[in-house]
Protein backbone atom coordinates (compact mmCIF):
# COMPACT_ATOMS: atom_id res chain seq x y z
CA UNK A 1 0.00 0.00 0.00
CA UNK A 2 1.22 3.45 -0.96
CA UNK A 3 0.54 6.18 1.60
CA UNK A 4 1.07 9.90 1.08
CA UNK A 5 0.45 12.02 4.17
CA UNK A 6 0.28 15.84 4.14
CA UNK A 7 3.00 16.07 1.48
CA UNK A 8 3.91 19.51 0.12
CA UNK A 9 6.49 20.76 -2.35
CA UNK A 10 7.40 24.30 -3.29
CA UNK A 11 9.59 25.54 -6.15
CA UNK A 12 10.49 29.14 -5.39
CA UNK A 13 7.24 31.08 -5.10
CA UNK A 14 5.15 28.27 -6.60
CA UNK A 15 3.46 25.76 -4.32
CA UNK A 16 3.46 22.72 -6.62
CA UNK A 17 1.81 20.27 -4.19
CA UNK A 18 -0.13 21.45 -1.14
CA UNK A 19 -0.65 19.05 1.81
CA UNK A 20 -1.56 16.05 -0.34
CA UNK A 21 -3.13 13.04 1.38
CA UNK A 22 -3.61 9.93 -0.72
CA UNK A 23 -3.72 6.17 -0.21
CA UNK A 24 -3.40 3.60 -2.99
CA UNK A 25 -4.35 0.16 -1.74
CA UNK A 26 -2.84 -3.04 -3.10
CA UNK A 27 -5.09 -4.36 -5.84
CA UNK A 28 -6.51 -0.95 -6.74
CA UNK A 29 -6.04 1.77 -9.34
CA UNK A 30 -5.86 5.47 -8.48
CA UNK A 31 -6.44 8.00 -11.26
CA UNK A 32 -4.57 11.28 -10.69
CA UNK A 33 -6.03 14.07 -12.80
CA UNK A 34 -5.63 17.80 -13.24
CA UNK A 35 -4.57 20.41 -15.75
CA UNK A 36 -0.96 20.82 -16.82
CA UNK A 37 0.97 22.16 -13.84
CA UNK A 38 -1.52 20.80 -11.30
CA UNK A 39 1.17 18.81 -9.47
CA UNK A 40 0.75 15.30 -10.88
CA UNK A 41 4.30 14.73 -12.17
CA UNK A 42 5.78 16.41 -9.09
CA UNK A 43 3.83 13.91 -6.98
CA UNK A 44 5.22 10.99 -8.97
CA UNK A 45 8.77 12.30 -8.62
CA UNK A 46 8.38 12.63 -4.86
CA UNK A 47 7.07 9.06 -4.58
CA UNK A 48 10.16 7.88 -6.47
CA UNK A 49 12.41 10.12 -4.35
CA UNK A 50 13.69 11.91 -7.45
CA UNK A 51 12.89 15.11 -5.56
CA UNK A 52 12.39 15.57 -1.82
CA UNK A 53 9.12 16.70 -0.29
CA UNK A 54 9.34 19.85 1.81
CA UNK A 55 7.03 18.30 4.36
CA UNK A 56 4.96 15.20 4.88
CA UNK A 57 5.64 11.49 4.58
CA UNK A 58 5.53 8.92 1.78
CA UNK A 59 5.64 5.18 2.54
CA UNK A 60 5.20 1.80 0.88
CA UNK A 61 3.65 -0.92 3.06
CA UNK A 62 4.36 1.22 6.12
CA UNK A 63 8.06 1.75 5.44
CA UNK A 64 10.20 4.39 3.75
CA UNK A 65 10.76 3.96 0.01
CA UNK A 66 14.35 2.70 -0.13
CA UNK A 67 16.42 1.52 -3.07
CA UNK A 68 15.22 -2.04 -2.40
CA UNK A 69 11.63 -0.87 -2.57
CA UNK A 70 12.32 0.98 -5.83
CA UNK A 71 13.21 -2.35 -7.45
CA UNK A 72 9.56 -3.33 -6.92
CA UNK A 73 8.30 -0.19 -8.69
CA UNK A 74 7.50 0.16 -12.38
CA UNK A 75 7.62 3.76 -13.60
CA UNK A 76 6.49 4.97 -17.02
CA UNK A 77 7.46 8.64 -17.40
CA UNK A 78 5.56 11.06 -19.59
CA UNK A 79 8.83 11.87 -21.37
CA UNK A 80 9.58 8.52 -22.97
CA UNK A 81 13.13 7.33 -22.36
CA UNK A 82 14.07 4.63 -24.85
CA UNK A 83 17.63 4.40 -26.13
CA UNK A 84 17.16 4.69 -29.87
CA UNK A 85 20.34 2.87 -30.96
CA UNK A 86 19.78 -0.19 -28.76
CA UNK A 87 17.85 -3.22 -29.92
CA UNK A 88 14.51 -4.00 -28.30
CA UNK A 89 16.15 -6.87 -26.43
CA UNK A 90 19.04 -4.76 -25.17
CA UNK A 91 16.61 -2.05 -24.05
CA UNK A 92 14.21 -4.26 -22.10
CA UNK A 93 16.88 -6.51 -20.58
CA UNK A 94 18.80 -3.45 -19.38
CA UNK A 95 15.79 -2.18 -17.40
CA UNK A 96 14.89 -5.68 -16.20
CA UNK A 97 18.38 -6.24 -14.78
CA UNK A 98 18.28 -2.84 -13.06
CA UNK A 99 15.28 -4.19 -11.15
CA UNK A 100 17.05 -7.40 -10.17
CA UNK A 101 15.71 -9.71 -12.85
CA UNK A 102 17.94 -12.42 -14.29
CA UNK A 103 18.74 -12.02 -17.98
CA UNK A 104 17.37 -15.43 -19.02
CA UNK A 105 14.06 -14.82 -17.25
CA UNK A 106 13.85 -11.33 -18.71
CA UNK A 107 14.43 -12.58 -22.25
CA UNK A 108 11.70 -15.20 -21.84
CA UNK A 109 9.29 -12.61 -20.43
CA UNK A 110 10.11 -10.18 -23.26
CA UNK A 111 9.15 -12.71 -25.93
CA UNK A 112 5.88 -13.39 -24.13
CA UNK A 113 5.10 -9.69 -23.84
CA UNK A 114 5.89 -9.10 -27.52
CA UNK A 115 3.18 -11.62 -28.43
CA UNK A 116 0.65 -10.40 -25.87
CA UNK A 117 0.93 -6.78 -26.98
CA UNK A 118 1.14 -7.70 -30.68
CA UNK A 119 4.35 -5.74 -31.19
CA UNK A 120 5.26 -5.57 -34.87
CA UNK A 121 8.94 -6.43 -35.13
CA UNK A 122 11.61 -8.61 -33.57
CA UNK A 123 13.60 -8.29 -30.37
CA UNK A 124 16.70 -7.78 -32.52
CA UNK A 125 15.24 -4.65 -34.17
CA UNK A 126 16.67 -1.33 -33.13
CA UNK A 127 14.30 0.91 -31.22
CA UNK A 128 14.77 3.71 -33.76
CA UNK A 129 13.20 1.52 -36.49
CA UNK A 130 9.92 1.03 -34.59
CA UNK A 131 6.73 2.94 -35.22
CA UNK A 132 5.63 5.33 -32.50
CA UNK A 133 2.95 2.94 -31.28
CA UNK A 134 5.27 -0.07 -31.14
CA UNK A 135 7.98 1.98 -29.42
CA UNK A 136 5.41 2.92 -26.80
CA UNK A 137 4.60 -0.73 -26.27
CA UNK A 138 8.30 -1.48 -25.72
CA UNK A 139 8.44 1.33 -23.15
CA UNK A 140 5.42 -0.25 -21.48
CA UNK A 141 7.07 -3.68 -21.49
CA UNK A 142 10.23 -2.16 -19.96
CA UNK A 143 8.05 -0.81 -17.15
CA UNK A 144 6.21 -4.08 -16.45
CA UNK A 145 8.66 -6.86 -17.32
CA UNK A 146 9.91 -7.29 -13.73
CA UNK A 147 6.34 -7.68 -12.40
CA UNK A 148 6.31 -4.60 -10.14
CA UNK A 149 4.19 -4.37 -7.01
CA UNK A 150 3.70 -0.63 -7.47
CA UNK A 151 3.00 0.87 -10.89
CA UNK A 152 3.35 4.62 -11.58
CA UNK A 153 2.19 5.55 -15.07
CA UNK A 154 2.41 9.14 -16.30
CA UNK A 155 0.15 9.60 -19.36
CA UNK A 156 0.51 5.94 -20.47
CA UNK A 157 -1.90 6.14 -23.41
CA UNK A 158 -0.67 9.27 -25.18
CA UNK A 159 -0.55 8.74 -28.95
CA UNK A 160 -2.14 5.28 -28.91
CA UNK A 161 -5.19 4.37 -30.96
CA UNK A 162 -8.30 3.01 -29.16
CA UNK A 163 -7.45 -0.65 -29.87
CA UNK A 164 -3.95 -0.41 -28.41
CA UNK A 165 -5.18 1.74 -25.53
CA UNK A 166 -7.65 -0.96 -24.55
CA UNK A 167 -4.91 -3.60 -24.91
CA UNK A 168 -2.72 -1.75 -22.40
CA UNK A 169 -5.69 -1.15 -20.10
CA UNK A 170 -6.34 -4.89 -20.04
CA UNK A 171 -2.76 -5.53 -18.90
CA UNK A 172 -3.01 -2.83 -16.22
CA UNK A 173 -6.23 -4.38 -14.91
CA UNK A 174 -4.45 -7.75 -14.75
CA UNK A 175 -1.75 -6.23 -12.55
CA UNK A 176 -4.52 -4.92 -10.28
CA UNK A 177 -6.03 -8.43 -10.14
CA UNK A 178 -2.60 -9.76 -9.19
CA UNK A 179 -2.45 -7.35 -6.24
CA UNK A 180 -0.39 -4.42 -7.53
CA UNK A 181 -1.06 -0.87 -6.37
CA UNK A 182 -1.37 1.38 -9.42
CA UNK A 183 -1.44 5.15 -9.83
CA UNK A 184 -1.66 6.82 -13.21
CA UNK A 185 -2.33 10.20 -14.77
CA UNK A 186 -4.18 10.95 -17.98
CA UNK A 187 -5.95 13.80 -19.73
CA UNK A 188 -8.38 11.30 -21.26
CA UNK A 189 -11.26 11.43 -18.77
CA UNK A 190 -13.19 8.57 -20.37
CA UNK A 191 -10.10 6.39 -19.95
CA UNK A 192 -9.68 7.48 -16.34
CA UNK A 193 -13.33 6.70 -15.67
CA UNK A 194 -13.06 3.26 -17.29
CA UNK A 195 -9.86 2.23 -15.50
CA UNK A 196 -9.82 3.84 -12.06
CA UNK A 197 -11.25 2.56 -8.79
CA UNK A 198 -10.51 5.84 -7.05
CA UNK A 199 -9.71 9.35 -8.14
CA UNK A 200 -7.74 12.36 -6.95
CA UNK A 201 -8.07 15.68 -8.75
CA UNK A 202 -5.49 18.41 -8.25
CA UNK A 203 -5.77 22.11 -9.08
CA UNK A 204 -2.68 24.28 -8.56
CA UNK A 205 -1.33 21.64 -6.18
CA UNK A 206 -4.48 21.46 -4.05
CA UNK A 207 -6.77 18.44 -3.80
CA UNK A 208 -10.25 19.48 -4.96
CA UNK A 209 -11.84 16.05 -5.45
CA UNK A 210 -11.04 12.65 -3.99
CA UNK A 211 -12.91 9.38 -3.63
CA UNK A 212 -14.26 6.48 -5.64
CA UNK A 213 -15.14 7.29 -9.25
CA UNK A 214 -18.77 6.24 -8.74
CA UNK A 215 -19.00 8.13 -5.46
CA UNK A 216 -17.67 11.34 -6.98
CA UNK A 217 -20.05 11.13 -9.93
CA UNK A 218 -23.05 10.37 -7.72
CA UNK A 219 -22.18 13.31 -5.44
CA UNK A 220 -23.06 15.64 -8.33
CA UNK A 221 -26.53 14.11 -8.60
CA UNK A 222 -28.25 12.33 -11.48
CA UNK A 223 -28.80 15.59 -13.28
CA UNK A 224 -28.60 14.32 -16.86
CA UNK A 225 -31.16 12.45 -18.92
CA UNK A 226 -30.37 10.86 -22.27
CA UNK A 227 -33.59 10.11 -24.12
CA UNK A 228 -34.93 9.12 -27.49
CA UNK A 229 -38.48 10.39 -27.98
CA UNK A 230 -40.80 11.82 -30.64
CA UNK A 231 -41.57 14.81 -28.38
CA UNK A 232 -40.23 18.11 -29.76
CA UNK A 233 -37.35 20.15 -28.34
CA UNK A 234 -39.69 23.00 -27.41
CA UNK A 235 -41.84 20.77 -25.23
CA UNK A 236 -38.83 19.13 -23.61
CA UNK A 237 -37.23 22.47 -22.77
CA UNK A 238 -40.50 23.65 -21.20
CA UNK A 239 -40.52 20.84 -18.60
CA UNK A 240 -39.84 21.91 -15.02
CA UNK A 241 -36.20 21.48 -14.03
CA UNK A 242 -34.73 21.39 -17.55
CA UNK A 243 -31.79 23.79 -17.80
CA UNK A 244 -30.60 22.89 -21.28
CA UNK A 245 -31.03 20.45 -24.14
CA UNK A 246 -28.24 19.15 -26.37
CA UNK A 247 -28.62 16.84 -29.41
CA UNK A 248 -26.64 13.62 -28.88
CA UNK A 249 -26.53 10.81 -31.42
CA UNK A 250 -30.05 9.58 -32.13
CA UNK A 251 -31.42 11.33 -29.07
CA UNK A 252 -31.06 14.36 -26.84
CA UNK A 253 -29.38 15.09 -23.53
CA UNK A 254 -31.27 17.08 -20.91
CA UNK A 255 -29.44 18.86 -18.09
CA UNK A 256 -31.55 19.25 -14.94
CA UNK A 257 -31.33 21.70 -12.08
CA UNK A 258 -32.06 18.80 -9.69
CA UNK A 259 -32.31 15.05 -10.18
CA UNK A 260 -35.75 14.98 -8.50
CA UNK A 261 -37.36 16.30 -11.70
CA UNK A 262 -36.43 13.09 -13.55
CA UNK A 263 -39.38 11.00 -12.37
CA UNK A 264 -41.98 13.58 -13.45
CA UNK A 265 -40.30 14.01 -16.85
CA UNK A 266 -40.31 10.25 -17.37
CA UNK A 267 -44.00 9.94 -16.51
CA UNK A 268 -44.99 12.78 -18.86
CA UNK A 269 -42.96 11.41 -21.76
CA UNK A 270 -44.24 7.89 -21.14
CA UNK A 271 -47.78 9.15 -21.67
CA UNK A 272 -46.90 11.40 -24.63
CA UNK A 273 -45.07 8.58 -26.42
CA UNK A 274 -47.94 6.14 -25.89
CA UNK A 275 -46.15 4.03 -23.33
CA UNK A 276 -42.91 3.45 -25.23
CA UNK A 277 -39.56 5.24 -25.42
CA UNK A 278 -36.52 3.64 -27.11
CA UNK A 279 -34.23 5.16 -24.48
CA UNK A 280 -34.46 7.02 -21.17
CA UNK A 281 -31.36 7.03 -18.96
CA UNK A 282 -30.95 9.32 -15.96
CA UNK A 283 -27.33 9.46 -14.81
CA UNK A 284 -24.78 11.68 -13.06
CA UNK A 285 -22.46 13.86 -15.17
CA UNK A 286 -19.50 12.19 -16.80
CA UNK A 287 -16.04 12.55 -15.33
CA UNK A 288 -15.11 14.80 -18.24
CA UNK A 289 -17.99 17.16 -17.43
CA UNK A 290 -17.10 17.15 -13.73
CA UNK A 291 -13.46 17.89 -14.58
CA UNK A 292 -14.41 20.90 -16.71
CA UNK A 293 -16.80 22.19 -14.07
CA UNK A 294 -14.34 21.87 -11.21
CA UNK A 295 -11.50 23.47 -13.16
CA UNK A 296 -13.73 26.44 -13.98
CA UNK A 297 -15.12 26.78 -10.44
CA UNK A 298 -11.66 26.84 -8.83
CA UNK A 299 -10.13 29.50 -11.13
Amino acid sequence: MLEIKTVSKRFGDKLAVDALDMTVENGSIMGLIGQNGAGKTTTFRMILDFIKADQGHISWNGAKITQDVKQKIGFLPEERGLYQKLTVEEQVLYFAELHGMKRGNARLALNQWMKRLEVVGNITDKVQTLSKGNAQKIQFISTLVHQPELLILDEPFTGLDPVNTEMLMTEIRQFRTNGAAIIFSSHNMSGVEALSDNLTMLKNGKTILQGSVDGIRESFGRTQIYLETSVSDDILQAFDGVISLVPQGKGRLLHLSDESFGRDIFQKLYEMDGGYMPAFVQAPPTLDEIFRKEVASHD
